[in-house]
């Protein structure tokens, strides 16, 4: 059944793409300017995984997103299909594999293959407004292999919100001020409103030749009103060319659940930097150091039996992990080799090749990805 599913998704995946190619070549006859408003990019990724004096039988990774099979593994094949005019326009990003379906996890089966799919209109040369399904704009990695310097992605990243749909304003205040306001549904409910609540977001962005500092933010209930309480998240995200080869990036994140009656809240937070150094024309080194911690069972879910948390925790639902990756990366044209190396630190939440329980987990990553 599983195969027969996964030859379907294929299937409606490539006969999407060839009809756009189709209309896009007709077009091309019947309009060379429509044609030239017309874009097609994407990525297409794997990667090989292995446990360093751990079981390599996919029971042991690390408790973040994509990139946790061992062995070979697929990553995605992503497509994105744009339009722009003066202006309106569209993007539809699509997404087929391993990585793309852990990225649009709250989809049905109508729409994983569905990343991104929104519409948008330049009011004026300030005033953008986007209408649809969009990556999120919290955080400082992102789904897409290609927008991230490290192959693996972070505990911040994993556990923020991945997607929304809903209305967002764009704003340039000035040459160097932005700002953002936006009403959507809860948090990674892409496809419709299950719940009739909804997420405030908001950001403001400072941006000049050296770099760039974005300040989320996220405010709402995600999910029925009287099953839970608003959660609110606020995000820094900054990176600055330091150097011409030095460039260093920080992501620092705080998230709080108000919980019912006298409960304390819980949560998350967490801090990362980014440092990297180009030693030539292809090649960068650079490193994810990350501290990250849940408070008040912030992470823990249950089965009714079992409680499942992807750090440790203590009895008060306290944990907290350090992970520390470095990774190379290394550009061949449009291919990029990724070989990182990465360590998890988290008290009693890993097992070694003996099973018994350890503190930390060595595992090393080699990931390719061509961009087009």
């Amino acid at each position: 059944m599983k195969t027969k599913t996964v030859t379907n998704f294929f299937k409606t995946y490539v006969l999407i793409f060839l009809g756009f190619t189709s209309y896009i070549c007709q077009a091309q006859e019947d309009d060379k300017g429509w044609f030239d408003n017309f874009s097609i990019s994407g990525s297409v990724d794997g990667y090989y995984r292995y446990n360093i004096g751990a079981p390599n039988d996919n029971t042991v990774a690390p408790g973040t997103s994509f990139a946790n099979e061992s062995g070979f593994a697929l990553g995605m094949v992503n497509t994105i299909l744009g339009f722009e005019s003066e202006k309106v326009g569209f993007v539809a990003d699509l997404v087929f594999g391993q990585r793309g379906e852990d990225a649009v996890f709250n989809s049905d089966d109508s729409a994983q293959i569905v990343n991104q799919l929104y519409v948008y209109w330049n009011v004026s040369e300030n005033i953008k407004f986007t209408f649809g399904n969009f990556n999120t704009f919290l955080g400082y990695e992102v789904i897409s292999p290609v927008g991230n310097f490290n192959y693996s992605t972070s505990y911040m990243f994993s556990y923020g919100p991945f997607s929304h749909t809903g209305l967002k304003a764009d704003f340039t205040l000035n040459d160097k001020w932005t700002a953002m306001l936006a009403v959507m549904n809860p948090t990674d409910f892409t496809e419709n409103n299950p719940f009739d609540t909804y997420i405030l977001g908001a950001q403001l962005g400072y941006i000049d030749d050296s770099g760039s500092a974005f300040l989320n933010f996220r405010y709402g209930n995600e999910g029925e009103p009287e099953d839970v309480e608003p959660t609110f998240q606020v995000d820094l995200t900054t990176g600055w060319d330091v150097t011409a080869d030095f460039y260093l990036g920080v992501n620092a994140t705080y998230l709080s659940t108000e919980n019912e009656g006298d409960v304390d809240a819980s949560g998350f937070y967490g801090l990362a930097l980014y440092p990297q150094y180009k030693t030539s024309e292809q090649f960068t080194l650079g490193l994810r150091a990350e501290y990250f911690s849940q408070y008040n069972f912030g992470l823990v879910v249950t089965n009714g039996i079992d409680f499942f948390s992807p750090i440790a925790f203590d009895e008060e639902g306290d944990g907290e992990v350090i992970a520390v990756t470095l990774t190379g990366s290394y550009d061949i044209g449009n291919l990029i080799i990724k070989p990182e190396l990465r360590i998890d630190s988290s008290d009693d939440a890993f097992v070694d090749n003996d099973l018994e329980v350890t503190s930390s987990l060595s595992s090393f990553v080699l990931g390719a990805i061509y961009k087009f």
